[in-house]
């Protein structure tokens, strides 16, 4: 009987805290899965807001990242090629206006831009300083036109 005990090795019983810490491992990974989603979201996000409602709060939003969408002011542009600098203005259907300031190259298009978002901050001073600039031109959103009435041609 000594020599079947030295063949066989005698079998422990199942440790019921392998379970327990495979659970709570799991665990730890979905809540840290779960606040990096949350903090990544929370410091990408942006508000999006009309120029008059940016104008209403602008005390409250300055240094705060914001989205804002606007019709452009041609006769406002400015760009200064030496610095890579546009300056335009936004307005909305009130009429009312911000400064936009935006570093990088000035997009092909803008001159047949008639709205832009433009995703940044406001700055103390009252100008809105860009990091994103998108533009929507007239060419691409128009329908084509429409074609009333066709007419045979006779012999």
């Amino acid at each position: 009987m000594a020599e079947n005990a030295a063949l066989y090795p005698e079998i422990k019983a199942k440790n019921p805290n392998k379970k327990l810490k495979f659970i709570i491992g799991g665990a730890l990974i979905v809540i840290a899965i779960a606040y990096l989603a949350f903090t990544g979201i929370q410091s990408t996000g942006a508000y999006y807001m009309t120029v008059q409602e940016l104008n209403e709060q602008a005390g409250e939003l300055a240094g705060k990242k914001v989205r804002v969408s606007g019709a452009v002011v041609h006769e406002s542009e400015h760009w200064d090629a030496a610095n890579l600098i546009l300056t335009f203005n936004l307005t909305d259907e009130t009429g009312e206006e911000i400064t936009v300031s935006f570093h990088g190259s000035r997009p092909s298009n803008f001159g047949r831009a008639t709205e832009a978002i433009v995703e940044g901050e406001l700055t103390p001073d009252g100008v809105f300083e860009a990091d994103t600039l998108l533009l929507k031109c007239p060419s691409r959103y128009e329908e084509a036109p429409e074609v009333t009435e066709y007419k045979a041609v006779s012999d």
